[in-house]
């Protein structure tokens, strides 16, 4: 009778082995007392080549549970304990197994099976489940008021945001299934002009030529275009933010009062040609080349061969009618460098103008609906007044003249006009990941799997693993958001400051990076987060991922911009920059390292209490190191190698990494920062605590990921890289229940996330 309980549950759980049987054997026969017919029950239990029916083993579970029953739950904690209490009650020998003794004979037992006693008992014991669905899990009640978050989160331009999501979430601006590639790219087109229509074209162009002269609203309003259609927001920024954009920061008022108005309202559908085959980060050395000729007063703009082509141009292949073309300009036999012209490329009716072939650049693997086009041109005349000449231009008696004398610094300035682009692409890609999360985290709140024994399934939000999954990177979205709006705001105050306007153009090239790396991860991992259910195209993240993948390369490719980053770091001379002036930077910048880098109280750096770890003041701490110590070796490093005859670039290619992870330093104590002063600001007690708890996860999280580096340098000890992993832990387990209260503070409608793992239980018919 006593080791019925264990007998069930050892062939329930699988078959026994040999050695088990025999060792079984051996301890009752060691316990002795065992009355010979309840040996021949015993043997007939312990055959291995004559396991128990199906049958059997249902008759004993059913036997177990009815003796069970009449036992108080003191009796039921183990297998042991229930076998023997079952013996005392119903066994001729039951005062046998009243004694200790007698219950570590059968705990030997239960430890041999290897099966957590108490779990096996309670699922022995579970009444049957019940054959119809359980309920769906409830979402706990959120920590804080999810409406004044929501509010927060919409910021200044909260009402250009709630212009773009009443349209995007009208029924037509939804993406036809199964639609061809010449369906979508129309279907597109006829966004883009309601887009238009409602006057979304204009938003940065100034009021003087019927715009808003809103640029920082326009940024809202790309970011807030991104939770729809991404092909509908790329072939919006081709037009309205690179062409548009191209005329009112590189031309004077005669190319706006002549262009901007029909660019706003889509009559004259225009591409950005600055990407060639050959050249694409590397703008300087393009070779499309711009020859002024004096006798007739034109420019004559021609590709002189096929790897000189402009690439992957928006609107080129189907829509667009004039392109701003970037190329070598030369005057009087003089090189000026790189400057745009605006080149007709199609009549009204749509055909090709002489001079210009167009090829299409084909299937791509994400954003379908944007016309890619491969540009050519065979000496094609366009009107002097055509060069886009706010910093650069050509007199009417036929002289070259820029208000700007370095042509290195001219270069850069006018590669500035590229700085809106690189936020709106960071603050694109964070909403492509809010998406991503408020799908992942709404199905992990109602999926349910496994669970205790005897108790119904848990969701699959309440596991660690899924919680480390997600949530730091949920995190992560909150701190790229607040860093994205506070370089929205420096963008828009920067117009007459230049050194702010220098400081911007650096963290928007590290937020780009930063932001579109983030996204990729983020999409990829909230689709392992849905299983299954996250690879069926209508949850999106297939769509997702194909159209956000570029967005590392957009507007510069990620690497390129870190680099960017790293010399900004390094150059107390941002203007120079084109001319790099490195071998001083260097020697300028080694001397001072020594005595910025931080000095870091070793006992305080070492701590591992939890008040420390999850002061902010701790983590602004780590990564100020973190960046001076790498700016400091990285200028070390540099400065050996000039010094010892090598040249800037080689110099600059074999510290490469360093440099990149110079960058990534800067960005994150950056973030960090902004993230702090959002939560400071924060309008509410309750919304202040999740913040922080947010704030705390991201940089406690960034700091476990870089834990080697730490360790390297012995900033950190063991002892502290233990801690933070386990308060990592700790904290995805306090945020776990606001998790998707947080997503919906983000402000996505139902309509745009569109996707069935995210219905919640109030969503289902």
């Amino acid at each position: 009778m006593p080791y019925l309980p264990m007998i069930y549950v050892a062939w329930a759980d699988g078959a026994l082995s040999l050695e088990e049987i025999t060792e079984i054997r051996s301890r009752l026969a060691a316990s002795g007392g065992i009355p010979a017919d309840s040996w021949v029950i015993l043997e007939s239990w312990l055959h291995p080549e004559h396991p128990p029916t199906s049958v059997e083993l249902a008759e004993l579970r059913d036997r177990i549970r009815e003796l069970a029953s009449e036992l108080p739950d003191a009796e039921r904690r183990s297998l042991a304990s229930l076998g023997a209490a079952m013996a005392r009650r119903r066994s001729a020998e039951g005062s046998r197994w009243e004694s200790a003794s007698s219950l570590r004979t059968l705990e030997a037992v239960e430890e041999l099976l290897g099966v957590l006693g108490g779990e096996a008992t309670r699922a022995l014991l579970a009444p049957e489940a019940s054959p119809a669905p359980p309920s769906p899990p409830e979402i706990p009640e959120p920590s804080f008021p999810v409406e004044t978050l929501r509010t927060y989160l919409a910021g200044p331009h909260a009402e250009i945001r709630a212009r773009v999501l009443a349209l995007i979430t009208r029924h037509e601006f939804v993406v036809p299934v199964g639609a061809s590639t010449r369906e979508r790219r129309e279907h597109v087109l006829e966004r883009l002009q309601d887009l238009a229509d409602a006057g979304l074209g204009r938003v940065a162009q100034p009021e003087t030529f019927g715009g808003e002269g809103n640029v920082p609203g326009s940024i809202a309003l790309f970011e807030t275009l991104a939770l729809g259609d991404l092909s509908l927001l790329v072939k919006y920024g081709v037009q309205f933010g690179l062409f548009g954009g191209s005329v009112q920061q590189l031309g004077t008022e005669v190319h706006h009062e002549r262009w901007l108005s029909s660019i706003g309202s889509l009559d004259l559908p225009g591409c950005y040609a600055m990407t060639e085959m050959d050249h694409g980060s590397n703008v300087r050395e393009l070779q499309t080349r711009v020859r002024y000729l004096p006798d007739e007063d034109q420019f004559e703009v021609h590709t002189p061969h096929r790897r000189a082509r402009k690439d992957w141009i928006g609107n080129a292949a189907l829509h667009g009618r004039m392109a701003t073309v970037f190329g070598q300009l030369e005057v009087d036999g003089e090189e000026h460098g790189v400057h745009a012209f605006m080149v007709p490329i199609r009549d009204d009716e749509g055909a090709l103008l002489p001079g210009i072939t167009i090829e299409d650049c084909g299937e791509k693997i994400g954003l379908h609906g944007v016309d890619n086009g491969r540009l050519s041109f065979d000496r094609v005349r366009i009107p002097r007044d055509h060069l886009l000449d706010r910093f650069g231009t050509v007199t009417e008696e036929g002289r070259y003249e820029s208000p700007i004398n370095s042509p290195g610094r001219r270069f850069f300035t006018m590669l500035g006009t590229l700085v809106t682009g690189r936020i709106s692409i960071g603050a694109a890609a964070i909403s492509a990941s809010k998406t991503a999360l408020s799908i992942a985290l709404r199905y992990s709140s109602q999926r349910r799997q496994f669970g205790p024994s005897g108790e119904d399934e848990v969701p699959i939000l309440d596991y660690l693993t899924q919680q480390r999954l997600l949530l730091p990177r949920l995190a992560e979205c909150y701190a790229l958001h607040f860093t994205t709006q506070a370089l929205i705001d420096d963008y828009g105050a920067s117009t007459d400051d230049e050194a702010l306007r220098s400081r911007v153009e650096v963290e928007a090239a590290a937020l780009k990076a930063l932001a579109s790396r983030h996204a990729v991860d983020t999409i990829q991992s909230s689709r392992e987060a849905c299983g299954g259910r996250g690879y069926l195209a209508e949850n999106r993240f297939g769509e997702l991922r194909d159209d956000t993948d570029v967005f590392t390369t957009f507007e510069g490719a990620n690497v390129v911009l870190l680099q960017l980053v790293a010399r900004g770091l390094l150059s107390r001379y941002r203007e120079e920059m084109g001319d790099l002036s490195l071998r001083g930077m260097v020697r300028v910048l080694a001397d001072r390292a020594g005595t910025e880098v931080h000095r870091r109280n070793p006992v305080r750096s070492r701590r591992s209490a939890e008040d420390h770890l999850r002061d902010p003041e701790t983590h602004l701490d780590a990564m100020q190191f973190r960046e001076q110590r790498l700016l400091q070796s990285v200028a070390r490093r540099l400065k050996s190698r000039i010094d010892d005859g090598m040249d800037s670039f080689h110099a600059m290619n074999e510290c490469q990494d360093h440099l990149v992870s110079l960058a990534r330093a800067h960005a994150e104590r950056r973030v960090l920062e902004e993230f702090r002063r959002a939560v400071e600001a924060a309008p509410d007690p309750e919304v202040t605590g999740v913040l922080t708890r947010l704030m705390e996860l991201w940089a406690l999280s960034r700091l476990e990921e870089d834990r080697a580096w730490f360790l390297e340098t012995g900033y950190m000890e063991g002892s502290q890289s233990r801690a933070i992993r386990s308060l990592v832990n700790q904290l995805c387990g306090e945020l776990k229940d606001d998790a998707v209260a947080l997503t919906e503070g983000f402000g996505i409608p139902p309509e745009l996330l569109r996707a069935p793992a995210a219905r919640l239980p109030d969503d289902r018919d």
